[in-house]
């Protein structure tokens, strides 16, 4: 079964996508991009859904560090974001995110989203 971890800060958000998920992949949920950091280091997840907007580390630095190490740089990443402009998909696109979903999202979003890049 692939692994998938989900970074957001939000609470519902991490329910959200648990609920919608844990039925077809291991799903891990993580509240800051630093949790995900010490779980990388023994989980090599298939897919990121990270969000971009979190304090300490925002999901675009959290990006930029996943994509300078060897063992993370091929794992593809989707963004969470609430908010969607050219500039975000700009630096996104940039950075090596494979999309971007917007919040909130339906479970079949989600899934088809997903679906289409594992």
């Amino acid at each position: 079964m692939k692994t998938i971890f989900i970074v957001d800060d939000s609470d519902t958000n991490l329910a959200t996508a648990e609920e919608a998920l844990e039925d077809h992949f291991r799903v891990m949920t993580l509240p800051s991009a630093y949790k995900m950091f010490s779980l990388i280091e023994k989980i090599t997840p298939d897919l990121i859904l990270l969000d971009i907007e979190m304090p300490e580390m925002n999901g675009f630095e959290a990006l930029e560090r996943l994509k300078t190490n060897n063992s993370w740089v091929n794992i593809p990443i989707i963004f969470l974001t609430g908010t969607i402009n050219a500039e975000i998909q700009e630096k996104s696109s940039k950075l090596g995110a494979i999309d971007i979903i917007t919040k909130p999202f339906s479970a079949s979003d989600l899934l088809n989203h997903i679906n289409s890049h594992i």
